[in-house]
């Protein structure tokens, strides 16, 4: 029913693709499952807050996939980052989106005999889908496009309408632990996992892992990226650090925060427990560049990156580290375990949404936030490198299974019960062909 030739895909999220744009899980999802689904052969478009210095529009993979950069007008004025001015950046989307987008982009695909899926991520985008819904029902289109709504956590679900929300749209989320919050507002979610490019599971250069790790020179290297958030226990890895290096075991730890302020506090605690940061300002564009900068600051306990860490650097980290500290105490899903699975770490997980964890057996899953938890399980893969070994196998056999395109298989399945229960109206000659 949903043939690349026959459907068009419209992504709406608040973050996206550009550096501007991109501050957690959402916007490395939103980019890498609207160039998954062009590469499928749909023809994709990806609506978010852009960067203001860069084009409105732009295209790639032959014209399958196009970027558009919205509320751009705001963001020069907001110039840190996406959720800078966010409350007037959601306005401006509820405000200009949703007749922009039927008379320009969903009524000319539908003229042209074609299916529209909409999905909105979030609660940034929760009221436009309403508003959306609204547009294309008086325009006589609602039957013959497919409106979603998914949630990758529950930031500010007290902002949102959720009878009106689940009226139009059928809601999605990442995990079945995502689906549980969600019951306590009386909804029921569909599961659609989050997904990493396959590329990821490519084998990682054991000579750069080598060049890291002789930079690093130390027993335990530990790696840890997010959000500044007590969610992600910053707190239970610097106390890991500090405990590991008052056993005797040389430690560090490279990390890679956000700009919310709870990073005062985590840079804070580092200082009390007598660790020695340094904080990493300057750009690092590839491994060479990540080398020299560490040996520089070989009096480091923990090196903190405060520039733009490239994604290209992210799966050689993963590989190098002893572990990566995706150590959450609430996860909707847990990207980041599952990137470092991917290329062939060993990922400490938590206990809450990475349900492709599976506990020493692909994955090291934390249950508790006691530091010593983190120092024990260390301090064995130390003792037992076969046991390191077979984690890092394992871990990548499983990331195979939540590659873009498995999930995307998943997606296209769940959207059979999506058209059967939203009533789509697929044309004629289409369901001909079809048959």
């Amino acid at each position: 029913m949903l043939e690349p030739e026959q459907t068009t895909f419209i992504l709406l999220s608040f973050e996206g693709p550009d550096e501007y744009s991109q501050a957690g899980g959402l916007g490395v999802r939103v980019k890498e499952l609207s160039r998954a689904l062009a590469e499928r052969g749909f023809e994709t478009h990806l609506f978010f807050v852009g960067d203001p210095n860069l084009p409105s529009d732009e295209s790639a993979l032959d014209g399958r996939l196009w970027l558009h950069r919205w509320s751009q007008w705001i963001s020069r004025f907001h110039p840190i980052g996406v959720y800078d001015g966010e409350d007037d950046k959601v306005a401006d989307l509820n405000r200009s989106l949703p007749d922009a987008l039927v008379k320009g982009y969903i009524e000319p695909a539908i003229a042209g005999g074609k299916t529209v899926v909409v999905l909105g991520e979030e609660w940034h985008l929760a009221h436009a889908m309403s508003l959306i819904s609204d547009v294309l029902y008086f325009a006589g289109l609602r039957d013959r496009c497919l409106l979603l709504w998914n949630a990758n956590n529950h930031f500010s679900f007290h902002r949102i309408n959720w009878g009106q929300l689940s009226f139009v749209c059928t809601l999605m989320t990442v995990s079945r632990y995502m689906k549980h919050i969600m019951w306590r507002w009386g909804v029921n979610a569909i599961v659609v996992p989050n997904g990493i490019p396959g590329s990821m599971i490519a084998r990682v250069s054991q000579a750069q892992v080598r060049a890291v790790r002789a930079a690093v020179n130390a027993s335990a290297f530990l790696f840890k990226i997010g959000r500044f958030s007590p969610d992600k226990r910053w707190h239970q890895a610097i106390a890991a650090v500090a405990q590991l290096k008052e056993r005797g075991v040389t430690t560090r730890l490279l990390m890679r925060g956000g700009l919310e302020p709870f990073g005062g506090e985590v840079l804070d605690f580092a200082e009390q427990r007598g660790l020695r940061v340094a904080r990493l300002s300057t750009r690092i564009d590839d491994v060479a560049a990540l080398a020299k900068t560490l040996k520089e600051h070989q009096d480091a306990d923990i090196w903190n990156v405060t520039a733009f860490l490239p994604d290209d650097l992210l799966p050689v980290l993963y590989a190098s580290a002893t572990a990566t500290l995706a150590n959450s105490g609430h996860e909707p899903f847990g990207l980041v375990g599952l990137e470092a699975m991917a290329s062939g770490g060993i990922a400490f997980v938590g206990a809450t949404g990475e349900e492709y964890a599976e506990p020493f057996k692909n994955a090291i899953v934390i249950e508790t936030e006691d530091a010593a938890e983190i120092v024990a399980y260390v301090n064995h893969l130390a003792a037992r490198p076969e046991t390191a070994r077979n984690l890092r196998i394992a871990a990548q056999r499983t990331a195979r299974d939540y590659t873009w395109q498995r999930v995307i298989d998943i997606f296209l399945q769940r959207l059979e019960f999506v058209a059967l229960k939203q009533g789509l109206n697929v044309p004629s000659e289409r369901i001909d062909t079809d048959a």
